[in-house]
C-alpha cells in the first residue's frame, strides 16, 4: 500500500494535482474538504465540535484504508509547520499507514501568492469546495493564513525519505501530478 500526503498551502493545487495523481497512479484521492464541507454542514470547522467531527471522520477512514487491500491513498493537508499539533498530526497519520506496511511518500507544493490568489478562484476548486465560494471570506482567510502560519516548510525540516518538494508555480496539475508519479514509481 502507499499513503501520498500531498501537503502545502490553500490555493497551491492540492485537490487538483491529487486528482490527476489519482488517475495516473490508481490511488484513491481523499482531500481534505471531503470531510471539512460534510461538518461544515451542522458546525464550522473553526469550532470544536467541527474539529472533533472532522478529525473523527478522518481517522475512521485511514483505519479503514490502512487495513484494507487497496492499492493506497493519496491525502490532502495544510500543514502549519510552526504548530507542533501539526507535526504530531502528521506523525500520527504516517505511524499508523506505516505500522500495516505502507510506504509513505510526501508532496509539498509552493506557488507564488499571486498564483494562489488566482486558483483560489477556479471552478474545479469552486464546485468541490462549498467552503471556499464565498470569495471574498476565502480569499481574505488565505491572506490571514499568512500572517499566522508558515505553510511551506524550511529547506532540510523534512528528513522523511520519500520527500518531494514541489513548486508548481508554472505547472498545470497533470504536469506535477506526471512528475510525482515518476519519482515515486507510483
Amino acid at each position: 500500500m502507499k499513503f501520498v500526503l500531498i501537503i502545502g498551502p490553500q490555493a497551491v493545487g492540492k485537490m487538483t494535482v491529487g486528482y490527476e495523481l489519482s488517475k495516473l497512479s490508481g490511488l484513491k484521492l481523499f482531500h481534505n474538504h471531503m470531510t471539512i464541507d460534510l461538518v461544515n454542514q451542522f458546525f464550522d470547522y473553526s469550532t470544536p465540535e467541527g474539529k472533533r467531527l472532522v478529525s473523527l471522520f478522518r481517522q475512521e477512514i485511514f483505519e479503514e484504508v490502512s487495513k484494507s487491500n487497496l492499492d493506497g491513498l493519496i491525502f490532502t493537508y495544510v500543514w502549519a509547520f510552526n504548530l507542533q499539533a501539526d507535526w504530531d498530526y502528521v506523525d500520527r497519520i504516517c505511524s499508523l499507514f506505516e505500522s500495516r506496511g505502507a510506504t509513505v511518500y510526501i508532496v509539498e507544493l509552493e506557488a507564488d501568492l499571486e498564483e494562489r490568489l488566482h486558483r483560489n478562484k477556479t471552478p474545479l476548486r469552486l464546485e468541490q469546495k462549498p467552503s471556499k465560494r464565498n470569495l471574498a471570506w476565502s480569499e481574505a482567510n488565505l491572506l490571514d493564513s499568512l500572517e499566522k502560519y508558515r505553510l511551506n516548510s524550511h529547506d532540510g525540516e523534512i528528513t522523511r525519505e520519500n520527500y518531494l518538494r514541489l513548486n508548481n508555480t508554472n505547472l498545470s496539475a497533470v504536469e506535477a501530478a506526471s512528475l510525482i508519479k515518476e519519482k515515486f514509481n507510483l
